[in-house]
């Protein structure tokens, strides 16, 4: 793998060698801010030829290496992840600049996904002490159990991006991430016929999805290894085989060793497959005053 791009510094994450760590340089950052002023947010979500034009104008000063980078590890199964930061964050480098650069990185990977949720190609969510939500996604102090995207929508979601945009007075809440080929128990899982048979997804009423889909939680690449599509929360388990399989998944994979647990810092974006790579949050320590913005896009790969 080729990690000689100008403007970059390129190493393993010193958790996984899975991971890839990538950091944008201060030159870089000062060459963005011009081409990503010409366009406000409301032209991006408005207009998404715009996007484009901002992804072009990051991967031209990379002598377009860094898309070929990018998609050169998301699709590779040994990596398949990587986390890209900004190598400072200031006035200039802010919420706004994070969304344009988020939009960057994803449009040089595929097309996001219209996001229900938030009625835009991203989503943007606060974590805070109270809430009053009906999903995992915004309860703070309640572990998020490791999960894939997508699996309640019709879309295609080979790909996540997750940016972190800022985060106040907050205690533990790191990221996690599985590897299925680092999973103590995945073969044994993957070659239960209970797991490829179709289960019947739904979401809560935040998501804004009005039907329901029927999937598997295992398939299998061309090369037959497994991939996985599964949220704790989402599945209507319609039988004892079904409950017992989504209980014994559960427990395996919240109790699997193998689990990288990583600090994000504001401003950095992680960015995995969506087929082989399952990922969560840890607790927060509870504090009043905590506050955590995200923003998520994920979608499919070019052809």
């Amino acid at each position: 793998m080729n990690n000689q791009i100008p403007g970059f510094d390129i190493s393993e994450h010193k958790k996984s060698k899975r991971i890839i760590e990538i950091n944008i340089q201060n030159d870089l950052l000062d060459k963005l801010i011009f081409p990503f002023n010409k366009f406000d947010i409301t032209a991006l979500e408005y207009k998404p030829f715009t996007r484009f034009t901002i992804a072009k104008s990051l991967d031209d000063l990379t002598s377009n290496r860094l898309s070929k980078f990018m998609n050169q590890i998301l699709r590779d199964r040994k990596t398949g992840c990587f986390i890209i930061s900004p190598n400072r964050i200031n006035s200039k480098i802010n919420d706004v600049f994070l969304v344009k650069l988020s939009t960057a990185i994803s449009y040089l990977i595929g097309i996001p996904n219209y996001d229900s949720m938030a009625g835009k190609y991203y989503a943007r969510f606060h974590i805070k002490h109270i809430d009053k939500s009906d999903s995992y996604l915004r309860k703070a102090y309640i572990n998020m159990d490791l999960h894939t995207d997508g699996t309640y929508v019709k879309e295609i979601t080979d790909w996540l991006l997750m940016a972190k945009i800022e985060e106040k007075n907050v205690e533990g809440g790191e990221t996690t991430m599985l590897h299925l080929d680092d999973w103590e128990h995945c073969d044994r899982l993957f070659n239960d016929p209970a797991g490829k048979k179709n289960f019947i997804w739904s979401s809560p009423k935040s998501k804004n999805i009005n039907y329901k889909v029927e999937h598997p939680i295992f398939s299998a690449d061309q090369e037959g290894r497994a991939q996985i599509s599964f949220i704790d929360q989402f599945p209507e388990p319609q039988n004892m085989e079904q409950g017992n399989f989504l209980q014994k998944l559960s427990d395996g994979l919240e109790e699997s060793k193998n689990k990288i647990i990583t600090k994000l810092p504001v401003g950095s974006m992680i960015v995995a497959n969506n087929s082989f790579w399952l990922h969560g949050r840890r607790p927060f320590k509870e504090n009043k005053h905590l506050s955590r913005e995200l923003l998520r896009m994920r979608g499919a790969f070019f052809n």
